[in-house]
């Protein structure tokens, strides 16, 4: 049976619909275009296809693994990646999608990187073909609160046309509180409990079929149902940690580019942080993230962790510290000022 192809929404207002928003807290998902600038895509795009080997290059099929190894993570040396990564309109959306104030979220992860095309896996952890998964046995400590009130959100922005290169990303979407597919708690997985983790699929469903029959039978229900992302550049695929989806295979020699991030509400400690603390990236000799922590708006910054107008934290005393750290920088004080 061929899966069924979900095609994105435009987002016509700036801000996602109430439908849009119901869908992802109901279904698991939202998929919408229109939310970021085309010529702020189009400018990260260029740098993406600078940074990242060629399909078909000889450097491509050296190219293994997850991420961009460093490359284009946040914070970056690079504004548009820092920009992209805080875009108001996106922060926004996250923050209707949980309920919350842009001032309450935290970032945790951003990275945009390449996925290359292979005819054959290189081993049972290869993400060629990646078995069907939720996100957050390693985001969160724990396991993510009931469906109702969710704790972060999951993006992925593409680049690239599934037309051209495949590679849909996979979604199990949710039909309701009683679906069995989200049964209660979400552990039927490699990785989770005294399970190992395998991530290529047809090892995983081999290694499940004999180490545990009842959950590989489960798990075939979900690839029955699952959905695949019919994306087009500026498509944004919003998710949950206990969304079940997976990866699938990209056309040989092709190349996908897609940036992944999270963003958590700021009470949910638990969900980890998956780069290097942002504040290890100063003394860089081009003091690019002491510029950036200078000229970020409030907003940007609360979502870093800086502490919002109004925290304790903000007496004459250190706020007339941080000044000398990054006035130079075009710190504004201001809003920052103790009542």
């Amino acid at each position: 049976m061929t899966p069924r192809e979900i095609h994105s929404e435009i987002v016509t207002s700036g801000r996602l619909s109430s439908a849009q928003i119901d869908g992802w807290r109901q279904q698991g998902y939202a998929l919408v275009n229109g939310l970021i600038d085309p010529s702020l895509q189009q400018q990260m795009l260029d740098l993406a296809e600078a940074t990242f080997p060629a399909a078909g290059s000889a450097a491509a099929e050296k190219v293994t693994g997850f991420g961009s190894n460093g490359a284009l993570v946040f914070p970056s040396p690079h504004t548009i990646f820092n920009e992209i990564t805080l875009d108001s309109a996106l922060l926004q959306a996250v923050a209707d999608l949980l309920g919350t104030e842009i001032a309450q979220l935290r970032l945790t992860q951003s990275d945009l990187w390449p996925k290359y095309g292979r005819s054959e896996r290189q081993s049972e952890q290869d993400n060629r073909d990646q078995r069907m998964h939720v996100d957050y046995p390693n985001h969160s400590l724990v396991h993510p609160p009931r469906w109702d009130a969710p704790e972060a959100v999951e993006l992925i922005l593409y680049y690239s046309d599934s037309a051209d290169c495949g590679g849909e990303t996979a979604v199990v979407p949710r039909t309701g509180p009683e679906d069995p597919a989200y049964r209660w708690p979400i552990i039927d997985a490699p990785g989770i409990g005294d399970l190992r983790f395998v991530n290529d699929r047809a090892a995983a469903e081999a290694y499940l079929s004999e180490k545990a029959p009842e959950m590989a039978q489960f798990r075939a229900a979900l690839y029955e149902r699952e959905a695949r992302i019919a994306y087009v550049p500026g498509d944004l695929l919003l998710y949950r940690h206990d969304t079940w989806h997976r990866g699938t295979p990209l056309k040989s020699g092709a190349r996908r580019l897609a940036h992944n991030m999270t963003f958590r509400v700021a009470v949910a400690e638990w969900v980890s942080t998956l780069h290097p603390g942002w504040a290890w990236s100063a003394y860089q000799k081009d003091q690019f993230f002491e510029k950036w922590i200078g000229e970020a708006s409030v907003h940007q910054r609360c979502v870093m962790g800086f502490p919002a107008p109004g925290n304790a934290y903000w007496t004459k005393e250190t706020l007339a510290a941080v000044t000398a750290r990054y006035g130079i920088f075009g710190f504004d004080p201001t809003p920052y000022e103790p009542c």
